[in-house]
């Protein structure tokens, strides 16, 4: 019988088709590169993979601005080349989620086409539409992520749009019933044609406040955070009324509804609130997501302090619902640059790696963290991201981690036969997947060893967690399943340190997970700079050890 639950503890690894592998030589990745590489992303040891948008699209937001629901770009392939895709990802045992882009679509999408004609067409209330202030500015003060108003001006209804990102991609009116049906419509279609997943992209932006009442203003000390360069005005407010509205659990609600006709689905939602662990504490509530990740640990924000608070915040809030988390993705600098020097690091990447999928929760990983790659230094003149283009040279844009992926030491690392879309930075060769195949001391082939090592350990994938107040810059918890109970200690510094871990009950090592391993001698814990122990407990011990 097939685990319906699979998604608890899994690893995702999340593939941003446009840069992991070009068949055809246009410069740009496809479905068949992906399909190509599978046996690859099996090898990792990973359990899912999540694949960024590949429908059609104009691509002013490079997919996220979707044209047709069901229709994959031809940029990508083909529908057909999607069901191959989807077969041989499981045959090798690997789920399939895809990103349902569900609160806007593209300016050029025939939904919104006949929407901007009139008033009084069909579709005239699928968008969120509005008059001008008396003096003709904008209805109120919302402003868009990507800097500037949130309304555009469409001549045709003289009336403003809602644009929460760019003014290519108008919001969908979820107040309207007619529109939350169609957009049901088609995440149902993706899950007859057979993927075990939707990942829901800023799944907290469906609904608007309908009074378009002001957001307050933020005072200067608290426009920082939340991945918001501090030149753009987006922090410039708290965003009470743009987003996160109280009707969207009743939408998630019959979001899962639908889901669970398809046994063993699951959706894992992207939120970003003025308060997103509370968030994804309501979004996972009952039957509503199954998961739900947020932007605290895609900060620049890095110490053990910090990696702790944060997880507990959340684990305090949650009741019955599931956490996923990350430290990198496609909208953010690579997490070896932002929580490093910026150099390459084995020793460093792997225990990030290991730290993250030791916490309690689902885990996603990037493409090209298993190869410890860093940002990528992208010339303006290099550049595609609007977001970049715009805030340069302060804020340089989403193309630093969107690079292609370096598959041999060629000139374009294998990627390409063509110009790629992005350049190919002469570090990342060094760090290619060739090399590394054969170094047993890359990056590579430690993330393999621990991934393959986890599987082995119930506790790190299911279990309950609990945090031990330890001094910088060591981070050391327990994790408590019915099969296992474990103590895990990590050392964020490349310096040896030791520290004291009294109360500990029957603890022996666990060795086999690839990391430069410490030692535990009675209460005393020794550890090598990015060193770690795993150590097994009795399982009935709950409490673990006291620091």
């Amino acid at each position: 019988m097939a685990d319906v639950r699979w998604w608890r503890g899994a690893v995702i690894y999340q593939i941003y088709p446009r840069s992991f592998l070009d068949t055809d030589g246009d410069g740009v990745g496809d479905l068949r590169g992906i399909i190509e590489r599978l046996d690859y992303v099996a090898g990792l040891g990973v359990d899912a993979i999540w694949i960024a948008p590949f429908f059609e699209s104009p691509m002013a937001d490079f997919g996220y601005d979707i044209a047709d629901y069901r229709a994959v770009d031809p940029l990508f392939g083909t529908l057909d080349d999607f069901d191959r895709l989807l077969a041989k990802a499981h045959a090798l045992d690997l789920k399939v989620m895809i990103d349902q882009v569900l609160s806007h679509t593209s300016a050029e999408h025939a939904w919104f086409h006949e929407s901007r004609q009139s008033r009084n067409n069909p579709k005239s209330d699928w968008y969120v539409w509005s008059n001008a202030r008396d003096d003709g500015t904008a209805p109120n003060n919302w402003l868009s992520l990507f800097g500037g108003p949130a309304w555009q001006w469409e001549p045709r209804r003289q009336q403003y749009y809602l644009h929460n990102f760019l003014a290519q991609q108008p919001d969908l009116n979820f107040h309207n019933p007619d529109v939350r049906a169609a957009v049901l419509d088609e995440v149902r279609f993706w899950l007859d044609r057979g993927v075990d997943g939707v990942r829901l992209d800023a799944i907290n932006f469906c609904f608007h406040d309908r009074l378009l009442r002001d957001n307050p203003p933020k005072p200067s000390d608290l426009r920082v955070g939340r991945g918001f360069s501090p030149d753009n005005p987006y922090a410039y407010q708290y965003h009470l009324f743009n987003n996160t509205q109280a009707e969207n659990l009743a939408f998630l609600e019959r979001l899962r509804a639908l889901l669970d006709r398809y046994p063993g689905v699951a959706a894992l939602g992207e939120i970003s609130s003025e308060d997103s662990l509370a968030t994804i504490a309501e979004y996972t509530q009952g039957r509503r997501l199954h998961m739900g990740y947020s932007f605290e640990l895609l900060t620049d924000d890095f110490s053990a302090a910090y990696i702790r608070d944060t997880v507990s915040k959340l684990e305090a809030k949650m009741q019955d619902g599931w956490p996923c988390w990350a430290i990198s993705n496609h909208d953010v600098e690579r997490v070896l640059s932002r929580w490093g020097d910026g150099h390459a690091s084995a020793p460093r990447a792997n225990l990030l790696t290991a730290m993250l999928c030791s916490l309690r929760g689902t885990v996603c990983v990037y493409q090209g963290e298993e190869l410890g790659l860093t940002e990528a230094e992208v010339p303006y003149e290099a550049l595609q991201d609007p977001f970049g283009i715009a805030f340069w040279p302060q804020f340089k844009g989403r193309d630093g981690c969107r690079t292609p992926m370096p598959w041999n030491s060629d000139a374009h690392g294998g990627f390409t036969t063509g110009k790629p879309w992005l350049p190919v930075p002469r570090e990342h060769l060094a760090l290619a997947v060739s090399r590394q195949e054969a170094d047993p001391a890359s990056t590579l082939n430690g993330f393999r060893t621990f991934m393959h090592w986890r599987r082995a350990h119930p506790a790190l994938r299911t279990g309950a967690i609990r945090f031990l107040d330890t001094p910088e810059p060591v981070l050391a918890f327990t994790r408590q399943a019915a099969e296992e109970s474990m103590l895990v200690v990590f050392n964020f510094s490349d310096a040896p340190t030791e520290l004291r871990l009294s109360a500990v009950h029957a603890a022996r090592p666990v060795c086999g997970h690839g990391l430069h391993e410490g030692t535990f001698d009675g209460d005393r814990v020794r550890l090598p700079g990015y060193g770690a122990v795993f150590a097994r407990l009795e399982v009935g011990d709950q409490n673990g050890p006291a620091a």
